[in-house]
């Protein structure tokens, strides 16, 4: 069973959550950021880079300096004040009239070491070290990272219980997804939670920022070599996340868009396909995959239905089964020559939450060649991949709403 614990969460006062709170640092790119980013604005903390002209590289020393600056200074002047006593606290995000609960809280990195915190996506060094740089200078997770649970109906009703009074945060974003958070503050409550956790949890599922999750345990491992007194107790063991139930949570598709037909014209390479797909063209109108196996694809100016013939996938595997998977192997590698997804420069990767339109638009644009839309993987597959310890293909599952940044704050003090 997994380990949990309430922590005193450093956030903004209720009149200025709009001008702090910001979206997560790897959303937007360091000019969007510096467009978007008000005075009080997160942004400045997690993308410091923007306060320099010209912009730096986020890898700068001077950055890093920064970041560890302005932290400071938005405790000070009380833009982020800190709790007075250790809470959990329920996040809610809504986007088109669907909303999801989490429980804000911190796990444990041990459960990350013994593989209770489970993953389903393989993480860059690269990344993994910038995260940690940022956990380490600041002493403190600034993000959260967002875990999936399976199910479980006391907790349910203790969520249900503590959003039936005000919020202490209520707002829309820029979006128009909207973002509710309260204080479980009650000290019976509380130890209840930790118990539940402790007891009839047994996994988290890392849904979104397996990198700031790798990270957080690498710290963690970091300060225990650097303490002869260890104990596993100490906050620098625990690290900040939002826990939601899975049956709340919904993947959107995660798309892909290729420079290149790898040297063969249109007419080739539609022949190719029909060897392992049946090939139909949709027109012009956008066309949407609707069942698992079935895939969409526009190639100049063409919406086209692609659907996987038998014996071209194993639906017993819970990779061979993947859409991904069947895409990547029968059409990215073979078709197309693109061997490694996380480094060939010749595809990118597109996110459910932009549209299909998105991937006409980068074809027609002359950028890329074509462009493929997945059905969603489900939180199932999800969960069945995570448990049998598999690893998704890159670029697989897209969560949205994206977890705000700057709502809570967890000091590893």
């Amino acid at each position: 069973m997994v380990r949990v614990k309430p922590f005193a969460a450093i956030r903004p006062p209720k009149d200025i959550v709009t001008e702090v709170a910001a979206p997560p640092y790897d959303v937007l790119n360091s000019v969007e950021a510096k467009k978007m980013a008000g005075e009080k604005s997160l942004l400045h903390i997690t993308k410091p880079e923007i306060d320099f002209d010209p912009i730096l590289e986020d890898h700068d020393p001077l950055v890093y300096d920064k970041a560890v600056r302005n932290f400071k200074d938005w405790q000070a002047k009380g833009w982020l004040k800190r709790d007075a006593k250790e809470c959990y606290y329920v996040y809610a995000q809504t986007m088109e009239g669907r909303t999801q609960y989490g429980l804000v809280l911190c796990a444990h990195t041990d459960d990350y070491a013994s593989g209770k915190i489970k993953k389903h996506e393989l993480t860059r060094k690269d990344k993994e070290d910038d995260r940690m740089v940022h956990v380490r200078i600041q002493n403190a997770n600034i993000e959260p990272v967002f875990f999936a649970y399976k199910d479980n109906d006391i907790l349910n009703k203790i969520v249900a219980q503590a959003v039936a009074k005000a919020p202490e945060y209520d707002f829309i974003d820029e979006n128009n997804f909207g973002h509710k958070f309260w204080v479980i503050d009650d000290d019976k409550t509380i130890d209840q939670i930790t118990r539940l956790f402790t007891n009839d949890v047994d996994a988290f599922y890392v849904a979104d920022g397996h990198h700031r999750t790798a990270a957080a345990a690498r710290v963690g491992a970091e300060k225990k070599a650097q303490n002869p007194n260890h104990t596993g107790d100490e906050e620098y063991n625990f690290f900040m996340a939002v826990a939601f139930p899975d049956s709340q949570l919904k993947i959107l598709d995660y798309n892909r868009v290729v420079k290149d037909l790898n040297g063969l014209s249109t007419e080739e390479f539609l022949k190719a396909l029909e060897k392992d797909f049946i090939v139909k063209e949709e027109g012009t109108g956008i066309y949407h995959p609707d069942h698992l196996h079935n895939f969409s694809m526009y190639l100049d100016g063409k919406w086209y239905s692609l659907e996987a013939l038998p014996g071209r996938y194993d639906d017993k595997d819970p990779i061979g089964v993947l859409d991904v998977t069947i895409l990547s192997s029968l059409v990215l590698d073979k078709l197309l020559g693109i061997k490694d997804l996380r480094t060939d420069k010749r595809i990118d990767f597109v996110g459910g939450i932009r549209g299909l339109g998105e991937l006409s638009a980068r074809v027609d644009s002359g950028e890329m060649k074509v462009a493929f839309a997945l059905y969603p993987v489900s939180m199932k597959q999800l969960i069945d991949i995570a448990d049998t310890g598999n690893i998704m293909p890159p670029k697989t599952t897209w969560f949205e709403p994206k977890l705000r940044s700057g709502l809570f704050i967890h000091s590893l003090d």
